[in-house]
């Protein structure tokens, strides 16, 4: 294709108006090498590593041409034929990505050791104390955007089989039975996403399971040009979660959840998985998707101290919804947030200007391009402050990350202007202000409860 509509949709084009920096100079590259007039060159594999891999150009083109597995594809081949390899990168790409994420009890390990790092206080005197200047450059860099890791993961805040807790011991309806996937950054950082979005799915008359021990989805390696981990991780989850004994198997990450519906295709010619993992792609569901579909019940609640474990959101009026890129052009899934943010009592849903606009997070973006991932991430907390919200709805840890960070920073005392202007908006995810009106509504009436048994 070289009609160009993608290119004002693009972030790295729009950052530097270079036609190799857009889907069609890219895709030009590709077909260069793949009819044999270009070699896989060091240069190719910066480009393809430059793209954020966010899917706007997959919403604009008219064509629909299949950028996400051109460019898997390509960075497959860039790895294959090693062309950016050296020892620093091949450590940390073996250790992070073949090593780490591909062990959940391992990364859970870990995880409990920052956790304590961060709880302990050590974590706040190595800042106060100026410690954290002697790490090396790139470690000094990333170290104050680490998240903040939770006290219980998610297998210690769900059970793995859940009921209503009004289901009768015997129906002649079936509830509807589903599965819930945890994630891997998401069950540390974010494991009170996953209890909402149990919480949500009880209080809709569902039964939940959901394995305490999961895998990682393999997008990380998938979207870094390691299939071979992908397919295997693939495997791992379809042998925990048989498809066929579920409604729905549910996604409440935007980035895992568009990697998660193409097992069938990373799978379609494995003589074992194929049929399974083609089965898999129908069943999985982002959560917003499923509730929607479902016609989910309307909470008759508000939001309110009494209901949540935090007070934060107790004043919080105003809303804001970024959405996370590859929810939105990777699921094209936009508008069942908003029905969702849109049915919450007490909630003014503000629209911000480009709010499908990349936020710069994409994966490992932050730490391979910090400085254009900056750019964006400033351009991002810019519209997101001038809506005047007080929260911020996304449904992908990446982007909470990089939303929360760009916040805190654009909000806090500079020396010209020693009082903070505001207080950051919250950020949060839109199942999280849901599972907190039923259950505001669960405390004004006794009977009614969002837990299940």
């Amino acid at each position: 294709m070289h009609c160009g509509m993608c290119l004002p949709t693009c972030p790295t084009y729009d950052e530097t108006k270079l036609e190799r920096h857009s889907p069609r100079g890219r895709i030009a590259l590709m077909r260069a090498i793949g009819d044999g007039e270009l070699e896989v060159t060091k240069s190719f594999g910066e480009e393809m590593y430059y793209c954020l891999g966010c899917l706007a150009c997959t919403t604009a083109c008219p064509a629909g041409v299949d950028y996400p597995k051109l460019f898997e594809t390509a960075r497959a081949e860039v790895e294959r034929q090693g062309v950016l390899d050296s020892p620093k990168r091949d450590f940390i790409r073996w250790f992070a990505v073949r090593f780490l994420f591909t062990r959940p009890r391992l990364l859970r390990l870990v995880g409990r050791a920052l956790y304590l790092w961060q709880a302990s206080g050590l974590q706040a005197m190595a800042r106060r104390s100026g410690l954290t200047n002697l790490l090396p450059p790139d470690l000094r860099r990333l170290e104050p955007q680490a998240p903040v890791i939770q006290r219980r993961f998610s297998h210690q805040l769900i059970r793995p089989v859940e009921r209503p807790a009004d289901a009768p011991a015997v129906s002649t309806a079936p509830l509807r039975r589903v599965a819930v996937l945890t994630g891997c950054v998401q069950d540390l950082a974010f494991a009170d996403v996953n209890r909402a979005t149990v919480d949500v799915l009880l209080a809709n008359g569902c039964e939940v399971h959901t394995p305490p021990v999961q895998p990682c989805c393999g997008s990380l390696h998938a979207h870094n040009g390691d299939l071979g981990s992908a397919r295997e991780l693939a495997r791992r989850q379809l042998d925990l979660i048989n498809p066929d004994d579920f409604d729905a198997i549910i996604s409440n990450a935007g980035g895992c959840g568009s990697h998660l519906k193409t097992y069938g295709h990373l799978l379609h010619d494995d003589p074992v998985y194929a049929a399974r993992a083609a089965a898999w792609d129908k069943k999985l569901k982002d959560i917003h998707e499923y509730l929607v579909s479902i016609h989910f019940r309307r909470p008759l609640g508000t939001p309110s101290p009494s209901s949540a474990p935090s007070t934060d959101l107790a004043p919080a009026r105003t809303i804001t919804y970024h959405e996370s890129c590859h929810l939105c052009h990777g699921q094209k899934i936009s508008a069942q947030p908003r029905a969702i943010l849109r049915a919450i009592p007490g909630l003014e849903l503000r629209e911000c200007a480009e709010s499908s606009w990349c936020c710069g997070s994409a994966g490992i973006y932050t730490i391979t391009q910090p400085e254009t991932a900056e750019r964006l991430q400033h351009r991002k907390v810019g519209h997101v402050l001038a809506t005047g919200a007080e929260i911020v709805a996304t449904a992908n840890p990446g982007c909470h990350l990089q939303l929360e960070n760009g916040l805190r920073a654009a909000c806090a005392p500079t020396v010209s202007e020693p009082a903070s202007p505001a207080s950051p908006p919250i950020v949060t995810h839109p199942v999280v202000l849901l599972a907190r009106a039923y259950a505001a509504e669960a405390a004004a009436s006794p009977r009614r409860s969002i837990h299940g048994t």
